[in-house]
């Protein structure tokens, strides 16, 4: 049974907002944000406060992953697919700002042509293996992995048939964070999947760092984050999923259950 000391904070670009909950009534707070480590911030508004951190059920709504991804400031990903399918990140779909300009000015990449590998292997419509993958090409990619801190795996129908993505994770180097998109979004169409993957393999060691950091320094006796849908996910779940924080603020709000109030309207958006 939680105890009734729930803090919600939201990490904005320009404050962090505070809502206190101690089972009889809501206390609010503000600071101002430190973006250079969103952590110190909050620490310093539970002191305030007056409170001890390892008392709290702390649900969190963090611009972490939004911000890495705005100021493509993630880490060095290699994208991994299917053997000729190595570019479908920058073909994309037909959207385009204007459909008729025969002359667009280019997209800024998220990754250069080396940071795209394709390899065999293939599963049909059905998701049935018509092509097996090859030890000897896993064990050149692991070699390569080796220079990357995180790899986004996409390959077609793993929604269907993980089997491949599998074995791809199991060959790649422990030290790398591995991101597979039968596990990040198991829904078709491979662009979709694909883009996803990536970026939440783009923004997932710093979302792990950070969130390691809070765990450790102020050791809350439970740390929730917001996700993008609105609800809560345990701190570990975010850290491999990190994909879906990206508008865990803005997701944040008050909802209210009379007569008693949910854990997840603790987190206010900077609305």
């Amino acid at each position: 049974m939680l105890s009734h000391m729930f803090l919600g904070v939201d990490t904005g670009g320009t404050f962090t907002d505070f809502v206190y909950f101690s089972g009889t009534g809501l206390q609010f707070h503000k600071v101002l944000s430190t973006p250079a480590d969103p952590s110190r911030a909050i620490a310093q508004g539970i002191a305030e406060l007056g409170l001890e951190a390892g008392a709290l059920h702390l649900v969190h709504g963090s611009t972490v992953a939004t911000n890495a991804i705005l100021e493509r400031k993630g880490v060095r990903t290699l994208f991994v697919t299917n053997h000729g399918l190595e570019h479908l990140l920058a073909i994309g779909r037909q959207t385009r700002d204007d459909l008729y300009d025969l002359c667009p000015s280019p997209q800024i990449p998220w990754l250069s042509i080396e940071d795209m590998l394709g390899v065999h292997g293939r599963m049909d419509a059905g998701g049935n293996c018509i092509e097996s993958v090859d030890n000897d090409e896993l064990a050149r990619l692991a070699a390569r992995a080796a220079d990357y801190e995180a790899v986004a795996v996409c390959m077609l129908f793993s929604f269907l048939n993980p089997e491949h993505e599998r074995a791809i994770a199991d060959a790649l180097p422990a030290s790398v964070s591995t991101s597979l998109s039968h596990e990040v979004l198991p829904e078709y169409r491979e662009y979709e999947r694909a883009a996803t993957t990536f970026l939440n393999a783009y923004v997932g060691p710093r979302v792990q760092h950070y969130l390691k950091k809070l765990e450790t320094e102020l050791a809350p006796q439970h740390l929730f984050i917001m996700h993008s849908a609105g609800g809560i996910m345990a701190a570990d779940e975010a850290g491999k999923n990190a994909v879906r924080m990206v508008l865990s603020g803005p997701a944040g709000g008050v909802a209210w259950s009379p007569p008693a109030i949910s854990v997840t309207s603790l987190a206010l958006g900077n609305l």
